[in-house]
């Protein structure tokens, strides 16, 4: 049973456009939050909440820059997610589906 909770809550994650999209630019390369803010249009604190519960299930992990934290997929252990991450749009189509020309590069 606890493999079915755990499956559970890592797709109740997915089930969030903002939370799915951030994961599917994660499988090309790692993102900084000023880049998913920029990006999505909602403030710092609420792009932190999406990635904090993401970080908090395991599938993405952080590493702090300076005052920049940038995020990095983690989904190894995770078979699941990898297979339906196969099927999400790649950054290209994430980016023209929020009327972005490519992803922004604020903090480096």
């Amino acid at each position: 049973m606890d493999v079915l909770n755990e499956l559970v809550d890592d797709l109740k994650l997915l089930g969030d456009k903002t939370r799915l999209s951030m994961l599917s630019l994660l499988k090309e390369r790692e993102w900084c939050v000023c880049e998913f803010v920029e990006l999505f249009d909602i403030s710092q604190p609420a792009i932190s909440q999406h990635l904090r519960k993401l970080k908090s299930k395991g599938l993405v992990k952080e590493q702090k820059r300076g005052q920049w934290v940038h995020y990095s997929l983690n989904i190894k252990d995770k078979p699941h997610i990898q297979a339906i991450l196969e099927y999400t749009p790649d950054s290209k189509e994430i980016l023209a589906g929020l009327n972005k020309v490519s992803g922004a590069v604020c903090c480096d």
